[in-house]
């Protein structure tokens, strides 16, 4: 590759992070990959784990090394509590492309308790500041690339196309003159988990302005699927597959359920209406990105990830008309309107040649697949979400396998 990157992949062993690590160094690029391991403990407090079988960090980079002949480091640093570390690897490795995946990433989770949402504002901030900070210190110049939500805006149906990021408003002056600004789209977060992505947008344009950093900020509809075209070639490679009430995406998780024979669960009516990506398509936006880093005009590049709209009810109803699984309504944990519209722009992605995969490609048929070659593996009592936006279990919250903890 004429153009090889030296690239930081921070939370490089999640479920975005470690498919997307793979693909740019399959581009060429040199990757090393940050990762305090997180992801894994919080499974092991749980009493949860993935559905696929998740080899070792070294095994992984073996793998990919046998398979590939190509090799990418990896640094164990908790980024959001040891900068000094963290600085000191930026300086060596003098990066081209900061990608960051390093955050809590699950809404459930960060409404569980309050040690659940002090954590996931202490790592999500603290960490995305030690990175920014660490890069107008050392003086790199270095294309930041953050991985956030569509959640952001909120589900609240008002009925106008999210734009990328920017909003043209007018505001009446003196003397009848009207002037136009141009402001970040108003967030509206529904959980701690999306507020911290709420506040990272803030730190953002602050650092674009104040030290001219190129800065994308990538908001990312819920991701389906498992595998992409690096992660077939070995087992070892395999990515994970979230099930549980906490970190499993829905499509994922109706998947899971239906071969398991366990009702899929729907919050609710069902009605919410969700952006939804397929995760071979995460990783290509994420290449696209980096090969298009925006200029230094002082403004966040904020492109819209995701490829297609679907409300929870019609994935359901697909997913139940394939696989003849049951439907189970459950009481929705989440304070969010019962049903919503959602209407999306994601030109850029388009215009740079991104071809999404859809629900209609049949890719939903391999991630069936994945979820039976490892359903023995099914803990069903992590199933349902017990994670409520409210601080007492709400009554009345129907458990189909009766398993919520006492």
């Amino acid at each position: 590759m004429t153009n090889s990157k030296n690239i930081i992949v921070v939370g490089g062993d999640g479920f975005c992070g470690w498919p997307t690590a793979l693909h740019l160094s399959g581009q060429g690029h040199n990757i090393t990959i940050v990762d305090n391991m997180s992801r894994r403990a919080i499974d092991a407090k749980m009493g949860a784990d993935s559905l696929t079988p998740l080899s070792s960090m070294e095994d992984r980079l073996l793998a990919w090394k046998e398979k590939t002949g190509l090799t990418i480091k990896f640094e164990k640093i908790d980024v959001a509590r040891e900068f000094d570390r963290l600085r000191d690897l930026m300086a060596t490795v003098k990066p081209d492309t900061i990608i960051h995946f390093g955050e809590q990433r699950a809404a459930p989770y960060s409404m569980k308790g309050v040690c659940e949402k002090r954590y996931t504002v202490d790592n999500n901030i603290s960490g995305t500041h030690n990175l920014l900070a660490a890069s107008v210190e050392l003086g790199l110049d270095a294309h930041f690339v953050h991985l956030g939500t569509m959640g952001v805006y909120g589900y609240d149906d008002d009925g106008i196309e999210i734009p990328e990021g920017y909003l043209p408003v007018y505001i009446p002056g003196d003397n009848k003159k009207i002037f136009q600004r141009h402001i970040l789209y108003p967030t509206n977060p529904g959980s701690v988990y999306h507020m911290t992505k709420s506040m990272d947008q803030l730190l953002f344009q602050f650092y674009a302005k104040n030290d001219h950093m190129r800065i994308t900020d990538l908001h990312q509809g819920i991701v389906w699927g498992t595998q992409t075209n690096e992660t077939r070639l070995d087992e070892r490679l395999i990515n994970r597959f979230d099930y549980d009430g906490d970190y499993g995406t829905v499509l994922n998780r109706f998947l899971m359920q239906a071969v398991v024979g366990h009702p899929l669960t729907v919050h609710g009516t069902g009605g919410q209406t969700r952006a939804f990506i397929h995760i071979q398509d995460t990783v290509k936006c994420l290449a696209l990105a980096v090969a298009n880093p925006p200029a230094r005009d002082g403004k966040v590049a904020i492109l819209n990830q995701m490829t297609e709209t679907h409300t929870v009810r019609a994935l359901a109803n697909l997913v139940a008309e394939t696989s003849g699984a049951k439907i189970a309504n459950v009481d929705n944990p989440r304070n969010e309107a019962a049903e919503n519209d959602l209407r999306v722009s994601n030109k850029t992605f388009i215009s740079l040649g991104l071809k999404p995969v859809t629900l209609a490609e049949g890719l939903m048929d391999e991630t069936q697949q994945i979820a039976a070659k490892y359903a023995g593996r099914c803990i069903r009592k992590m199933i349902p979400c017990v994670s409520t936006w409210t601080d007492n279990q709400r009554p009345g919250v129907i458990d189909p396998d009766n398993s919520r903890a006492a």
